[in-house]
């Protein structure tokens, strides 16, 4: 992989979130208490299985590696058990996925067309959606 991940998170990026959409600041909906409702421990447990099951998936067609590790498609008891309990990057090609264990969402950096319309596919399954911020 010939970028850094400093370098990869300056890149374009995209949302993976349990939201379809950016929620405007001036939304009349009570987003704070709402995410905070899943926040907590059950239903943040829920969508971090989602967010693994879409890294197992697209690792079904993708080669994915931890962090700056040499070891490609490390097993999949290893990818989930990471995921559960720090920040990981998540590197495949060109491309990194950062997942934060007490977030609803994850960032995929730098993805290329295909691997977002897969990542795109796989997250609808999970029901997930793919979004692209604000600039």
């Amino acid at each position: 992989m010939k970028t850094s991940i400093e370098e990869l998170l300056e890149t374009p990026y995209w949302i993976v979130d349990i939201l379809p959409k950016q929620v405007p600041e001036n939304s009349p909906g009570q987003y704070f208490a709402v995410e905070e409702y899943f926040l907590r421990e059950e239903r943040l447990e829920d969508i971090k299985q989602k967010h693994i099951h879409l890294i197992l998936k697209l690792n079904c067609y993708r080669d994915v590696s931890i962090d700056d590790e040499e070891e490609i498609n490390p097993p999949p008891e290893r990818i989930a058990a990471e995921m559960r309990k720090r920040y990981l990057y998540i590197r495949t090609g060109e491309a990194m996925i950062l997942s934060e264990p007490d977030d609803t969402h994850m960032t995929v950096f730098n993805p290329d067309p295909e691997l977002l319309g897969l990542i795109r596919e796989i997250a609808s399954g999970e029901g997930l959606f793919v979004w692209k911020p604000a600039e």
